[in-house]
């Protein structure tokens, strides 16, 4: 199989390899022609570099891991060699201006792809990249999970149904894992950080579910699994990002979960669910 990956970071350079070692040919897509490298972990030769766009029109699947800051101009700039391959959307998060989710951001850019999914999980890229056991939720329809089963063969994946679920938990887990950083500073004690986990998560619970997720999802990997993973370890960006605002410090590195948090709280006010909790701690971040 032929898989072109659009955009070349940590993340996207790590599925380039993983789809590699399952036996694909991968194009990996670069906006200036540099990709991320990790210690130890050589390029697999089946996968190349480039910064064509055009190369993509001939991939028979494509993994989109652009920032979600960039999502839609690089959707934008791709759907000209849309060719009706199946879409597995691999950004968590939301675009900073409109609040909405890279599934919708898809459907509104390239409203011909009907075969599209989200993948999302606990997944540090450097860990993938060296093959550390990753497993993942791939929520799309039958033809993209197929499709996602044969590209990240290396990978355990839970299929799912529910892209919207799944796309609640990616944001989620951001904005909460930025909130428990923050909380490990400035906290009272760890009554309290457990507490304003349990409350943070609850209300995107409860907003996913007024916006038709299921329940089940944010009990699985890419829910419970991959909170776990960003809300309690400092290799997180978010929860690293929390602790430094807390220390009145600048986050290094792209910080996702401000946006996701701002997000989130102007989303909730559309669908009319109360998140007091999300609110009261973007005003104490200063957010």
């Amino acid at each position: 199989m032929k898989v072109g990956v659009i955009g070349a970071g940590a993340w996207g350079t790590a599925l380039g390899i993983v789809a590699a070692r399952g036996g694909s040919d991968v194009v990996l897509w670069s906006f200036d022609g540099e990709y991320k490298s990790f210690d130890g972990v050589d390029m697999p030769g089946n996968l190349r570099i480039t910064r064509d766009m055009a190369e993509m029109v001939d991939m028979d699947a494509w993994l989109v891991v652009t920032p979600a800051a960039f999502f839609r101009d690089t959707m934008t700039n791709a759907r000209t060699f849309y060719n009706g391959q199946p879409i597995i959307i691999c950004t968590k998060g939301a675009e900073p201006e409109t609040c909405a989710f890279m599934s919708e951001i898809l459907q509104d850019v390239i409203p011909a792809c009907s075969d599209y999914g989200v993948l999302s999980g606990p997944q540090f890229a450097a860990e993938v990249a060296r093959g550390v056991p990753t497993g993942s939720t791939l929520a799309a329809n039958a033809k993209a999970r197929a499709v996602g089963h044969e590209i990240l063969n290396k990978l355990y994946l839970d299929d799912s149904d529910d892209v919207i679920g799944a796309e609640y938990c990616g944001v989620g887990k951001n904005a909460v894992a930025l909130i428990c950083g923050y909380n490990l500073v400035a906290a009272a004690g760890e009554n309290e950080r457990a507490m304003i986990f349990t409350r943070t998560w609850g209300e995107i619970v409860k907003m996913g579910c007024a916006s038709g997720a299921k329940s089940e999802t944010f009990l699985g990997l890419c829910g419970i699994g991959d909170l776990f993973l960003s809300a309690t370890s400092e290799t997180s960006r978010n929860f690293s990002g929390g602790m430094a605002i807390a220390r009145g410090e600048e986050a290094i590195g792209t910080v996702e979960g401000i946006s996701a948090l701002r997000g989130l709280i102007a989303r909730a006010a559309r669908i009319g669910v109360d998140v007091p909790v999300l609110r009261d701690m973007c005003s104490k971040m200063k957010l």
